[in-house]
């Protein structure tokens, strides 16, 4: 199996951060623009994809601010979602680090780049 290298991604998003934060954290939030089905239970998330399963642990999360998720079939890799707020500007941007393959990088990048347009549209931002 190849290693995978991290990846970093930012994106501009207008959203307070704590209506951002909802849509990072709950599963009914996430179901709208990450997966086509998630479900939370007993502290394990289970993200569906076109009917393949993949469960996660929420490792991390600050309110309004950060949640990091680690595959529990895909150690030690993880999925990361910061929001970052400029101080003078109030702007909102999410930040997204994530892991995968050299030759599969740029797929992963676009598959983001479409779930961030998702979660965008979802938003009404």
């Amino acid at each position: 199996m190849s290693e995978k290298k991290k990846f970093n991604l930012e994106y501009e998003i207008k959203s307070s951060p704590r209506i951002l934060y909802t849509f990072l954290v709950e599963a009914n939030g996430l179901s709208q623009w990450f997966a086509d089905n998630v479900n939370y239970r007993d502290q394990i998330y289970t993200f569906e994809w076109d009917g393949e399963l993949f469960k996660a642990r929420l490792v991390n999360a600050k309110e309004n601010k950060l949640v990091r998720f680690k595959w529990i079939d895909d150690e030690p890799y993880y999925f990361e979602l910061e929001i970052l707020q400029d101080e003078l500007t109030n702007d909102v941007a999410l930040s997204v680090t994530d892991f995968a393959t050299e030759d599969n990088i740029d797929e992963r990048k676009l598959i983001w780049d479409n779930q961030i347009d998702y979660l965008i549209s979802t938003l009404g931002a």
